[in-house]
Parts: C-alpha cells; sequence; structure tokens
C-alpha cells in the first residue's frame, strides 16, 4: 500500500472549526490545548484590501517523524505499509521530548493521562471502511485522505506540502497536499 496522508482544499475551507470540534469530540479532548487538529485563520493587508486564508493541520504522518526519531522508548511507530505516525500509549512515559520536537506541534500531552497522544488519521474509523471522522464531518469537503499518489491524480497539478504559516517541508516530509489560496504561498 502507498504512503496516506491528508489533502485539504484551502480554496473551500471557511474556518468553521468544524473538523477540529469533530476530533475533539472523537478523542475525548477535553482540557485546554487537547486539540489533534487546529483551524486557524490568517489576515493579510490593509482596509479595504485584506486577503484571509485558513489552515486545517493535524498530523501530517511524515515520511521521516521527528518525533518518532526522538522517542527514547520508541513508542512511536510508522504503519509498515501504509506510513501513518502512531503512538503506542503502553509505552509512552509521558517525557514530552516528541512534543517538543515536532515543528508541526501535533504531539499533545494529556495531562490527565500523563501521556502523549495525537491524530491517527481514525485508524480504527478506517479499519471499519470509514472516512477519519474530521474528513467526513467538513462541510465544505474541504478535507480528504488517503493514498497521496491518488491524491495528487484526484485533485489535479497545483498541490503543495506547505504554506508560509507552516514549517518547510524538507526536514520532515509531511504527507500534506494543500491546495493553496495564492495569499497563503510564501
Amino acid at each position: 500500500m502507498a504512503q496516506l496522508g491528508f489533502y485539504f482544499d484551502m480554496t473551500s475551507c471557511i474556518g468553521c472549526k468544524t473538523c477540529q470540534i469533530a476530533c475533539r469530540d472523537r478523542n475525548n479532548l477535553y482540557g485546554l490545548g487537547e486539540i489533534f487538529r487546529r483551524v486557524e485563520t490568517y489576515e493579510e493587508g490593509k482596509y479595504p484590501a485584506i486577503r484571509y486564508f485558513s489552515t486545517s493541520d493535524s498530523c501530517n504522518h511524515c515520511e521521516r517523524p521527528a518525533c518518532m526519531a526522538v522517542c527514547p522508548v520508541k513508542a512511536i511507530s510508522k504503519v509498515p505499509d501504509s506510513g501513518e505516525v502512531i503512538i503506542d500509549p503502553e509505552m509512552c512515559i509521558g517525557c514530552k521530548s516528541c512534543v517538543s520536537e515536532c515543528p508541526y506541534g501535533e504531539p499533545v500531552f494529556i495531562e490527565s493521562e500523563g501521556v502523549v497522544r495525537k491524530c491517527d488519521s481514525c485508524l480504527p474509523l478506517r479499519d471499519k471502511g470509514e472516512l477519519p471522522t474530521c474528513v467526513a464531518a467538513c462541510p465544505m469537503r474541504a478535507l480528504d485522505f488517503g493514498p497521496l499518489d491518488e491524491l495528487e491524480k484526484r485533485y489535479g497539478s497545483g498541490l503543495v506540502s506547505s504554506v508560509k504559516v507552516l514549517p518547510s517541508p524538507d526536514t520532515t516530509g509531511p504527507s500534506l497536499r494543500i491546495l493553496a489560496r495564492d495569499v497563503a504561498l510564501a
């Protein structure tokens, strides 16, 4: 199986945060700062020429995950055939090394559990043939998930792996394809 990842259509996203709320609900994330998917809106320019764009970010299931490289107990691994990055909560010691190392700020320390958790792209749902919760919840259909090569074919050329508010993709190789608004490009 090919590397799996997320597609995000920035040109359709309205910044409503439905994907973020659905993810929090699905993963029982109720503490302050406990978010696996973050929606942010950025503005540029001065009145009357203001432009904006929104991002919807979660774990990018990177080709070279920085979080995995620093885990002292090897609690973070990649699913062999599909490349998702997962954390074994039974092995995690809650040291937060992965939290500070991820350039995307995605692994989250769950205070009440004393461990780090992160987006697993709803692996249990996908094992049943369902979409990740964030993808299914998006009212604008701005998110998708699947093999990167299929996403690239389905959504065409011009996709990027980063925009000016995200870190360079060179270090980790994020499994993310974005149809970006021109204002979001560096």
